[in-house]
């Protein structure tokens, strides 16, 4: 078995250290974390070249970000390692909330069948990373240099000038679009003079991996105030390999040199551990971290030719593990608005609608994550008495569950205001609004074997759902064959068990027409579209209505 997380990469020399000028490139993404590397790899298969810079030679140090939820992972599916994360992670979809010692109540985050995915799997990050990492390496497209730093960079007509460092000396590149995944403390954005705003949270929590033989059930576990940690909030939850992880709240006064030394770690985890009954189970800590955190992004995620995402962009706190997710979802919105434009099918405005679109996401991200902080640490006595009244009440009064936070878990924004939206000229009910990620479903194949509706999907195009079968469904073919734009058409037909669940997932009738973007969200949908009207609603996707 790899271990990744002693991985080292080999800096190699590149000719383009040797050219006269600075050699000239579409796209640089800046940043070989998960949400660089979801660019890149989506960028290749939509056949854009990407040159991948990363200021080290190695992945990421401990587990960090370990969940990571169903429209993640379907992302993961369309760059085709999705399945490997699956198989390695942990599924889960059940989370449980304790209050003292005892269980207040329980929820299920995927309380509905037929999804070919799981609420979230946890799995560590330098798997994620590790597997995105082989994933690049079969598309020769990606230029992956590693120990390659960026320390200056200028914008001109042509894109921008980008100054590397590396252990060879500095050499410039010509980068039409530059994407700035460089993490929280991005060079890119403190070089641009650039800053992220916010909320810094006066908190430390303690973060420890360990191991050990426990057959817990895989849910996630809450503990407000508990007896083995009082006055304070403990996480719990599996990993890959027997590994767990722990959460521990600390306060603002705790040392984190201090809190991080395995002596001090290890009366905390056993204490957590007496207290849910395996006395007796023996335990090893892992890698181990102290933190503290802020809700805060930049004011716009594009700048010229530059792009901004994940971290780099923005940054919330950890609970409802919206960091990661956020990201890699920032990354599938650039990827194929790049690619447009790039490739001469979309003018750069395009590009305009990601920050606008992101920003939103961003907003509603931070929201959730610094209600979740403020209901986890109360910042008063009052704050206090409130939120454990709420926690009482849950135990007997369904109400008063919808106003306890552990975190609200991600889930993908729905972009209803997006520009590039079509408003509907027809009557939906359901969820799958104009700007909602697409759902997934069962469905027949024309071959007859099973399969899922978002694997039948283009994995860079356009993707035109036509439900039911009969005159109307022909005739909602028809409109999209006049129509004369490259769509990949899927026919979802209601004679089975499963297209009767997809059809009530998208409230769909024979012939209703439902338009995705390459990303996979709703931009269009119709009782029976007429080809002007999909032509019309690709045009404003693409920004050019």
């Amino acid at each position: 078995m790899i271990d990744y997380q002693s991985l080292r990469f080999d800096y190699k020399r590149h000719a383009d250290q040797d050219a006269a000028t600075p050699a000239p490139h579409p796209v640089v993404v800046v940043g070989a974390g998960p949400v660089g590397l979801t660019l890149a790899i989506d960028l290749a298969l939509r056949e854009i070249p990407v040159v991948l810079l990363d200021n080290d030679n190695t992945l990421s140090s401990g587990s960090r970000a370990i969940c990571f939820a169903k429209r993640t992972l379907e992302v993961f599916d369309r760059l085709g390692c999705g399945d490997r994360m699956v198989g390695k992670g942990v599924s889960w979809h059940v989370g449980r909330v304790f209050f003292h010692d005892e269980q207040v109540y329980s929820f299920d985050l995927l309380p509905e069948h037929g999804h070919e995915r799981p609420a979230f799997i946890n799995l560590q990050q330098y798997y994620v990373e590790g597997y995105l990492v082989e994933r690049a390496a079969t598309l020769p497209l990606i230029d992956l240099r590693w120990n390659n730093k960026v320390t200056g960079i200028e914008q001109n007509d042509g894109g921008a000038v980008l100054t590397v460092e590396t252990p060879e000396g500095d050499y410039k590149l010509q980068a039409g679009y530059v994407a700035a995944c460089d993490g929280s403390r991005s060079n890119l954005r403190q070089m641009l003079g650039l800053e992220a705003k916010g909320r810094t949270f006066r908190d430390r929590f303690l973060i420890a991996d360990i191991t050990m033989d426990a057959q817990l059930p895989t849910e996630r576990r809450f503990w407000f105030d508990p007896s083995f940690h009082p006055g304070q909030s403990v996480l719990l939850h599996k990993q890959a390999d027997g590994m767990w992880r722990v959460d521990f709240q600390l306060g603002w006064d705790a040392d984190p040199v201090e809190e991080r030394k395995p002596e001090n770690i290890t009366p905390r985890v056993r204490a957590l551990l007496d207290s849910i009954g395996f006395e007796g189970v023996q335990f090893t800590i892992g890698w181990a971290s102290v933190y503290t955190f802020a809700c805060q992004r930049m004011e716009r995620f594009r700048h010229g030719r530059v792009l901004f995402a994940g971290d780099s962009a923005h940054g919330v706190s950890p609970f409802g593990a919206r960091g990661a997710n956020s990201g890699v979802q920032d990354a599938d919105n650039l990827a194929w608005k790049l690619a447009a434009v790039l490739q001469g099918d979309a003018p750069d405005a395009l590009l305009d609608s990601y920050a606008s679109e992101r920003e939103f996401a961003a907003d509603e991200n931070i929201r959730n994550s610094t209600r979740a902080t403020d209901f986890i640490t109360p910042k008063s006595e009052v704050s206090r008495l409130f939120r454990d009244a709420v926690l009482e009440l849950t135990k007997r009064h369904a109400f008063a569950r919808t106003l306890v936070n552990s975190g609200r878990l991600s889930v993908p924004a729905v972009l209803r205001d997006s520009p590039l939206n079509t408003p509907d000229t027809d009557a939906f009910a359901g969820a799958m609004v104009p700007g909602a990620a697409a759902a997934d479903a069962p469905v027949v194949r024309a071959d007859g074997s099973s399969g899922w509706l978002l694997r039948e999907c283009h994995v860079a195009q356009f993707t035109a759902l036509v439900f039911g079968t009969g005159e109307a469904a022909e005739r909602s073919l028809q409109a999209l064959k006049a129509s004369d734009f490259p769509l990949h058409v899927v026919c979802v037909k209601a004679a089975t068990t499963e297209g009767e669940l997809a059809m009530q997932r998208y409230d769909a009738l024979p012939g209703t027409v439902y338009l995705l973007r390459p990303d996979q969200h709703v931009c269009a949908r119709w009782r029976q579209p007429t080809a002007g009207n999909i032509r019309a609603a690709i045009d404003r996707a693409l920004a050019k209505g």
